[in-house]
């Protein structure tokens, strides 16, 4: 599992935009800021699309004020759910970085992923919060619950800057 101290892998992703999508290196896009990344199990599901995305917009200004230059949510997705989650639940107008991680290379890579048949899920990111400073963690809050935003929101993530 990740930690505080460790540098961010170097591993594939797709950045997700209105219109295109690219293939980045996760760690090539942490150079030189401090980044904020939510990461979150699925776009659309019920957690994640009720509670952790309007919580992160709602705090998008907040984030910026105390030296967050860029704010990332990541999800085990295809870019065409990713994408739509991200107009449909505001995230592309409040100016945060969308991510899809379909193979989980990035959620592996950190041994951030978990499996629940029951409903589908298989090699999907565990919900937490990070701060990395030039792909640095500094900060890492891991979820507490499975049903709810108790500690991986960004209102938490604020109290810890």
């Amino acid at each position: 599992m990740i930690k505080v101290g460790d540098s961010l892998p170097d591993a594939g992703v797709l950045l997700i935009e209105q219109d295109k999508h690219e293939e980045i290196q996760m760690s090539a896009r942490l150079i030189g800021k401090t980044v904020a990344i939510f990461a979150m199990p699925g776009a659309f599901s019920s957690t994640c699309a009720l509670s952790h995305m309007p919580n992160i917009i709602s705090h998008m200004e907040a984030l910026k004020e105390k030296g967050i230059e860029e704010v990332i949510v990541l999800t085990v997705n295809d870019i065409f759910v990713s994408r739509e989650w991200a107009k449909q639940s505001g995230a592309f107008e409040a100016g945060i970085a969308i991510i899809a991680d379909p193979s989980a290379a990035f959620s592996k890579a950190v041994k951030m992923t978990f499996d629940a048949p029951v409903i589908g899920f298989y090699n999907r990111s565990i919900r937490y919060a990070l701060v990395a400073e030039d792909g640095v963690v500094t900060k890492f809050l891991l979820e507490g619950s499975r049903s709810g935003i108790t500690t991986s929101g960004a209102d938490h993530l604020l109290d810890k800057l």
